[in-house]
């Protein structure tokens, strides 16, 4: 995944665009690594746009972050910081390691902006994802100067190997890991690339779920002394009527806050282009009015007041400044980032700074 200075992406990006989608992932993100936190992350960074919201009781430096999935083992987290965002969610971590879904399994639609991935949660396991986490300098360093540091999301999931009816048990061992480091926890339920996983969405099974995150993260905050908002991640693939049951369900648990969304398993705006059957996600400029339409309906069940982070298909400031317009009150990016590299984080913040200091 290219991350290099808008001067020099145009060449980069046809090098990369060469290599595996997965491969070309992988040494990046081995890059990042490296880089992070020498003289060499100049390549990659960038100044912050500083435009600051409060959500669900934490500030946001500014309203533009990084999606899960892109560094699942929390990895670069000090890398990302130093890219601009106003926050950074990496996993989805399980509680065990697991490899994931055999490869190859990860499709670029270059014709579509777009991604096809059935990783399926592949992590090293909380154990080290943590030991990742705690290495990170990024609250340390401030994200530069003297301002606040952009904001830590970490992200759980159930293992494959965990049967649906024992799911709970992997999002709480997760969520007693994570509690201490995390800015806000988010609950993904949503990838289509563990089985069954989406089940979890239904109306018994999500009550049932957030009943018990719920009632763990009590005991958590009083042991910790402090109260660590939780978001939970949704689908784009709901219609109306579910979108409705699953914001009534966020409200009576106590959620914080919704992600809408994670990637769909429609093929309508791909149909007959190389990779559009393969299993999986399909990520990307295709699904942005998917997730606009279940942001729109989420904002219109849950009230003004409800933190809702957007995200899908964003690849220009205009797709930011639409998920806004459609509900979402902070966005997040993946795939755009992919395409388009990092001058897209600060060119969408700074949008979306320029459109309400206009309003």
């Amino acid at each position: 995944m290219p991350l290099l200075p808008s001067s020099l992406y145009g060449l980069a990006r046809p090098f990369l665009f060469g290599f595996d989608p997965e491969h070309a992932h992988e040494l990046t993100l081995d890059g990042l690594a490296r880089t992070q936190n020498t003289p060499l992350a100049c390549a990659y960074a960038a100044p912050r746009v500083d435009d600051p919201v409060t959500l669900a009781g934490l500030e946001f430096p500014n309203r533009v972050g990084l999606a899960a999935g892109l560094d699942k083992n929390a990895r670069c987290i000090d890398a990302f910081a130093a890219m601009g965002f106003g926050f950074v969610e990496v996993g989805t971590v399980t509680p065990k390691a697991q490899p994931g879904n055999p490869k190859p399994r990860m499709f670029r639609l270059p014709e579509r902006d777009a991604l096809i991935n059935r990783l399926g949660f592949n992590n090293e396991g909380l154990d080290a994802f943590l030991a990742n986490v705690q290495k990170a300098r990024f609250r340390r360093n401030g994200s530069g100067g003297n301002r606040k540091p952009m904001l830590l999301g970490l992200n759980i999931g159930k293992n494959a190997t965990t049967p649906i009816e024992r799911a709970v048990d992997d999002y709480l061992a997760c969520l007693d890991g994570v509690y201490p480091h995390a800015d806000y926890v988010t609950i993904n339920i949503s990838s289509p690339n563990t089985a069954n996983l989406r089940t979890l969405q239904s109306d018994e099974a999500l009550d049932a779920l957030l009943g018990a995150i719920a009632e763990r993260r009590h005991a958590l905050a009083e042991r910790n002394r402090r109260r660590v908002p939780l978001f939970v991640k949704i689908a784009p693939d709901l219609d109306e009527s579910q979108v409705a049951v699953i914001a009534a369900t966020l409200q009576r648990h106590g959620m914080d806050g919704v992600i809408a969304t994670n990637t769909t398993l429609a093929r309508d705006a791909v149909a007959g282009l190389p990779h559009a059957s393969e299993a999986g996600g399909l990520s990307g400029a295709p699904v942005r009015a998917a997730s606009n339409r279940v942001v729109s309906q989420l904002r219109a069940a849950l009230g003004p007041g409800f933190p809702i982070i957007g995200v899908g298909g964003i690849l220009s400031a205009a797709d930011a400044k639409a998920k806004m317009a459609a509900g979402a009150d902070v966005v997040q990016i993946y795939t755009g980032l992919i395409y388009r590299g990092p001058a897209l984080v600060r060119e969408a913040a700074q949008a979306l700074l320029q459109s309400r200091s206009a309003a």
